[in-house]
């Protein structure tokens, strides 16, 4: 029973640098998640105003800043990538550009109100504003 014991601390302790190191999922990494959210609600919002553009400079730009941050927090390319692409992180990231949208009276039955919100975060110089402009 000793002899188990001490083998399965052992395994324990040997197993805790590999925990210790566990990264949490991208999502959940707020100086990845934020402004990638934020990239995605000004696409969202040139999308469907025909008044307003995004800064696609600005935002390539900061997609390269989010993924050499996310390498240099220990991100493999394989797993930015995966996180990126997977189609429950989109459904997820959609649903909460969403409920922005509603709570800040957007309707997609509406293009003005995509643009009057875009608007106003152009003039709040907004994380989703900076990466807009007007046409």
């Amino acid at each position: 029973m000793l002899r188990n014991l001490c083998a399965g601390t052992l395994v324990a302790t040997l197993a805790m640098p590999a925990l210790a190191q566990a990264k949490p999922s991208l999502r959940d990494v707020p100086k990845i998640e934020n402004p990638l959210f934020a990239i995605a609600m000004a696409k969202e919002v040139a999308d469907h105003c025909d008044t307003l553009a995004p800064r696609l400079i600005k935002g390539i730009a900061e997609l390269r800043r989010l993924k050499g941050t996310a390498n240099d927090l220990g991100y493999s390319d394989k797993e930015i990538r995966a996180y990126v692409d997977s189609d429950i992180e989109k459904a997820r990231m959609r649903a909460k550009g969403e409920k922005l949208l509603t709570q800040n009276g957007v309707s997609y039955e509406k293009p003005e109100t995509f643009c009057a919100y875009g608007r106003a975060e152009i003039k709040k110089n907004s994380a989703i504003g900076v990466l807009l402009r007007a046409k």
